[in-house]
């Protein structure tokens, strides 16, 4: 089912109990029924403006930890094998591959996987700190 669709569906209560609220209101002469009726397409107008924002979120696809696969951080401390790393300002619980063992503290890592709330990765740069490659630009031209 398209997004768009998933959307309309779910406004529909809204609409439904826009229009019961307006009937109401109409019926006990609060609200002339010109000014309901322009309330009510004025709700489904909103609805229909809002939806670019919302859009994503109806839309099947990765979620959660899974879409920080590709995604570069760094160590937060040394993981041996597990520990913390930073990614977008966030930090992860972090396992590092079989291959790398131990990745120091302040070394950049890129995530191979991720399961739940756990993000799998391996060492970007053979185990260089960020911190190291910036006070020595020649290590990384060699």
């Amino acid at each position: 089912m398209s997004p768009w669709i998933k959307y309309l569906l779910f406004q529909i209560p809204g609409w439904i109990i826009t229009a019961t609220a307006l009937a109401v209101l109409v019926h006990w002469e609060s609200l002339p029924k010109w000014l309901a009726v322009l309330g009510f397409f004025g709700w489904l107008l909103k609805d229909l403006l809002v939806y670019p924002f919302f859009r994503r979120a109806y839309e099947p696809g990765v979620t959660g930890s899974a879409r920080l696969v590709g995604s570069r951080g760094i160590a937060a401390g040394d993981l041996t094998p597990n520990g913390y790393i930073r990614v977008r300002g966030e930090l992860w619980h972090a396992m590092v591959s079989p291959a790398d063992r131990v990745v120091r503290s302040g070394t950049e890592v890129e995530i191979v996987g991720a399961e739940r709330m756990e993000v799998f990765v391996r060492a970007v740069d053979s185990g260089q700190s960020i911190s190291e490659a910036q006070s020595n630009p020649a290590a990384k031209l060699s």
